[in-house]
């Protein structure tokens, strides 16, 4: 056993992710708690959790702690922390002791909700606590030299928040963060469905067709996809042929605002590492950069190269792990 453990956790609005010094990443799971209102008690965390949502009897509530990227709901969330690191601390044999944690923040977030990031982990008894800016932290998970004096321009779509930042000499140059993400997509399939056919469909739903047949670029070949749900005017279940020309126009808004972020980032940046960024590109992290086309349509609106991180989905919880070797040189650049 070791004395103290050093992990990072990537505290993400559609899922989290625990990172190990020793062991890559421990545990990936959905941001999810059911918890019982008769008596506040948790009944079940993570994968188990989100298999309850819209299935649970009315005593039982699967509750989603994070929003937009931030904190929603304190106490569920220090909650939801202990029994993910009880898991891991069974799992692989590690004594969580006052471990030393490094937590990613949105880098949009006020220092009310770095708080309650800060005090969610310390409460159950990490030896040191620090924040690292989810840019930075999805950079170095992505293997990009974010030390050295050179533009290195992430795009990371999560579930809450999508954020791009412009990364050199360990700091960040340039970044924007909007509050819109793979959870506003799902949303706005949902509100496309209920509008054109009278269906209501659940969270789950919509998140299944956005990876089935979603697509980030309108000229690509169309496909179908039956969609369950309730009619509006029986109340009774029906099934409907959604294509995917109609999931385009649904994700139209959001895909345009991350695509302006982009833009306006771009923008701000000094004219000096504008060089690098046209040789060197930018690179997606995020559950969202997965979305079919995303990488072709970007680099068609963007006209620079367009990567995808190795890891996209685990860049910013291997980013957290890594960054604790150089912690304080990223906090000198940060004040």
């Amino acid at each position: 056993m070791l004395s103290t453990a050093e992990i990072g956790i990537d505290l993400g609005t559609a899922n989290i992710l625990i990172y190990s010094k020793s062991k890559g990443i421990v545990l990936n799971e959905p941001s999810v708690v059911a918890i019982d209102l008769n008596n506040k008690n948790v009944v079940a965390v993570g994968s188990e959790a989100k298999e309850m949502v819209g299935k649970t009897p009315q005593n039982i509530v699967p509750i989603r702690p994070l929003k937009d990227g931030v904190i929603a709901d304190y106490d569920v969330t220090a909650q939801m922390l202990k029994e993910f690191l009880k898991k891991v601390s069974k799992k692989m044999g590690l004594s969580m002791r006052k471990p030393t944690v490094v937590v990613c923040t949105p880098s949009g977030s006020t220092t009310v909700e770095r708080r309650a990031i800060h005090n969610a982990v310390s409460s159950y008894g990490a030896k040191h606590v620090h924040l690292i800016e989810e840019p930075v932290a999805a950079a170095i998970g992505a293997d990009l030299p974010v030390d050295e004096p050179i533009a290195n321009v992430i795009v990371d779509i999560g579930g809450g928040t999508s954020e791009v930042g412009i990364i050199s000499f360990g700091g960040v140059v340039s970044c924007n963060s909007i509050r819109s993400g793979g959870d506003k997509m799902d949303e706005e399939i949902i509100n496309y469905i209920r509008k054109k056919y009278n269906i209501m469909i659940g969270e789950r739903t919509a998140e299944n067709i956005k990876m089935e047949i979603g697509h980030a670029d309108e000229n690509h070949t169309e496909e179908s996809t039956d969609v369950r749900g309730r009619d509006m005017v029986t109340g009774l279940p029906k099934t409907v042929s959604v294509s995917s020309k109609e999931v385009y126009s649904a994700l139209k808004e959001s895909l345009d605002q991350i695509l302006e972020t982009i833009r306006s980032t771009l923008e701000n940046c000094p004219p000096e590492l504008s060089g690098d960024i046209v040789d060197r590109g930018i690179v997606l992290t995020g559950g969202g950069s997965i979305l079919n086309g995303m990488q072709d349509w970007l680099s068609g609106e963007i006209i620079v190269p367009v990567h995808i991180a190795p890891n996209p989905l685990e860049s910013v919880a291997i980013g957290t792990g890594r960054s604790l070797q150089m912690i304080s040189k990223l906090q000198k650049a940060a004040k």
